[in-house]
């Protein structure tokens, strides 16, 4: 998100589920909140993937630092499967179906 190759809809929607997040964790016995949370982080894997490939620069025009940030983005994307089973057994520990 530092270095403005990918567009401000990235940042702001992954900075929202985070604020989603922590209105989850937050609110232990809301069972609206952690599934917001589970919808948000499904819909952001999905919008990741599509700004990851379709603003990846070319080969000439990667420097380090943009290097550096679509790495960390594409990591942050690899651990969004994690972070949804886990949200998933905190939706199922708060009664969920």
């Amino acid at each position: 998100c530092m270095n403005y190759m990918l567009p401000l809809s990235y940042a702001w929607g992954n900075f929202s589920v985070l604020a989603v997040g922590i209105w989850a964790i937050v609110q232990r016995d809301s069972l609206d909140a952690i599934t917001m949370f589970l919808t948000g982080l499904l819909l952001t894997v999905l919008t990741d993937i599509i700004h990851i490939s379709i603003f990846y620069p070319s080969h000439g025009y990667l420097s380090d630092a943009k290097r550096f940030s679509v790495g960390m983005a594409i990591f942050s994307l690899l651990l969004k499967p994690v972070s949804c089973y886990l949200v998933y057994r905190m939706y199922r520990e708060r009664g969920g179906e």
